[in-house]
């Protein structure tokens, strides 16, 4: 007897043997308890969760002779016709191959004829139901909505988004879960047991991993891994020779040279995937992969038990992730999504790969925001590490400071004052945000005492300009003008255009005249 596929030699037979899908087995099992049995049941779901296994075994429980528990005894004449796929009353149709109107018509027409093998349904199974025809749909519209009362029909597919709304109103829908890692790793276990063979838990908890939630794809890959390992225990180090991964440690040492912004270190580690001959296409996804569970580590609390790694591996990324930013992470996880999902049909698999690599270290190479922050976070860290001068009013930042003693900023002189009214133009256009705004109104005077005045007839801009943050930007604009400390004060004047409280002979400075407009807007009442 020829060799059968593991996915195919333990598919499940009855309801028992169906892992991960209590929810619509109960279901399915009280339905049939009541005899509420439905006409057209849709269910959905990603590949290998059971789909159309549990199609046939509904399909079997429903003409079972002898049901134990609602679930097909899997012994009498009609369960193992239905199970040999001889029986008359049981067709399962691949949508995919069989998409015309031509094959909706031939179930219309053999639908009208009663099952006559001694079972009590007749039950159609169209897998991948989404792949057919509009017409073929229109066709199936009124067969499916009052079906004879022998007739069940079961509709699977991966993309219920394209079945027509008017069949999916006809069906009860069944959304089938992607399998847990748990699920199918204990189902791995139960199953290299009964087949006598030797192997790690750790290599069947990546295998579950990397299946994605799909049993099929499980054991299709421990059908490979087998048969590369023959006779041998199967270990974690084969099963990654075996499906082309990356070991935990290469991802380790990827994310600390992309950290130290070292190009050359990243290239070398690509280098070693390479020459170990892995799969760069499976490289980039587990590489995403990581970092999701480095971010998770850095943004959740208790993420060491939805994060599914070995103790060892645990450690490590701990480790890698003390002192990382998550903005950057998320980065990192954006620029690689991006590439898994043009790599696939890329025929320089490397090049992309090597290019995201240094769109990583290399942040000023994009113009997004995310990027823009990673830069800063660079400088800020650089930043930090270098010493401190402090020469009066200004911090200075040097990676190699002379020795000089600490100088402290002059005051300004009359002179001083004398150009900063004369370049007052010119001096406000230099001004950002609310200092700019707040000097729209404002012009230059003298007060007895030599200082600079600044007067203004707004009340709300001649309070920001007497506080704190507005003082700080006036001294450091003065300070590009005239490299002096300026100081100034505020004076408020009536609307009306008085000049009461400003000494009339300090508004003409050598030829300059300095005028206080008057507003007679109703805003301006009084003071602003």
């Amino acid at each position: 007897m020829s060799y059968v596929a593991l996915y195919r030699k333990f598919r499940p037979s009855d309801f028992g043997d169906v892992k991960g899908q209590d929810h619509i087995v109960t279901t399915l099992k009280n339905q049939i308890e009541a005899d509420r049995i439905g006409h057209a049941y849709l269910f959905c779901g990603t590949r290998g969760t059971g789909k159309t296994s549990v199609a046939k075994i509904f399909a079997k429980a429903v003409n079972c002779l002898a049901p134990v528990d609602n679930s097909p005894c899997c012994e009498c004449d009609n369960c193992r016709a239905i199970a040999a796929g001889a029986s008359m009353s049981v067709a399962e149709i691949d949508a995919a191959s069989n998409t015309s109107v031509e094959s909706v018509r031939q179930i219309i027409e053999e639908v009208s004829f009663p099952p006559v093998d001694g079972c009590k349904y007749k039950v159609y199974i169209i897998d991948e139901v989404h792949m057919l025809s509009v017409s073929a749909f229109n066709a199936l519209l009124k067969t499916l909505e009052e079906p004879p009362s022998y007739c069940i029909f079961i509709l699977a597919t991966t993309d219920p988004q394209k079945v027509p709304v008017t069949i999916l109103s006809r069906c009860q829908r069944y959304d089938f879960k992607r399998l847990s890692v748990d699920i199918i790793a204990d189902r791995l276990e139960e199953l290299t047991s009964l087949e006598n063979i030797n192997v790690e838990p750790r290599a069947l908890r990546y295998i579950a991993r990397l299946a994605d939630g799909a049993m099929r794809d499980a054991l299709s890959m421990l059908d490979q891994c087998i048969a590369f390992n023959f006779k041998d225990v199967l270990t974690y180090d084969n099963v990654l020779n075996v499906l082309g991964a990356v070991d935990m440690q290469v991802f380790g040492s990827l994310y600390e040279a992309v950290e130290k912004r070292d190009v050359l270190g990243c290239m070398r580690v690509l280098d070693e995937v390479i020459i170990q001959g892995r799969d760069l296409g499976q490289f980039v996804t587990d590489y995403t992969w990581y970092l999701r569970n480095l971010l998770i580590l850095l943004t959740a609390d208790g993420a060491e038990d939805i994060i599914d790694m070995s103790r060892e591996n645990m450690e490590r990324l701990k480790s890698q992730a003390e002192g990382a930013d998550p903005a950057s992470i998320m980065r990192y996880i954006r620029v690689f999504s991006e590439l898994s999902n043009t790599i696939r049909y890329d025929a320089q698999k490397r090049i992309r790969i090597e290019l995201a690599l240094i769109k990583l270290c290399k942040p000023s190479m994009e113009k997004n925001d995310d990027s823009l922050l990673d830069r800063i976070r660079a400088l800020e860290q650089r930043m930090d590490e270098a010493p401190v001068v402090n020469q009066g009013a200004v911090v200075i930042r040097s990676e190699a400071v002379a020795e000089e003693a600490p100088r402290e900023v002059p005051a300004a002189l009359p002179e001083d004052i004398k150009k900063i009214v004369h370049n007052w133009s010119s001096l406000v256009g230099e001004a950002m945000g609310m200092t700019r705004a707040s000097l729209r109104n404002a012009y230059p005077s003298i007060d007895d005492s030599g200082r600079l005045m600044i007067v203004t007839h707004v009340k709300s801009e001649a309070d920001y300009l007497k506080g704190e943050f507005g003082r700080k930007d006036m001294e450091e604009l003065f300070f590009r003008h005239v490299a002096a400390k300026v100081d100034y004060v505020v004076e408020l004047v009536p609307v009306d255009g008085s000049k009461d409280r400003v000494n009339p002979n300090l508004l003409k400075i050598e030829g300059v005249e300095i005028l206080i407009e008057t507003d007679s807007s109703e805003e301006d009442e009084e003071y602003v």
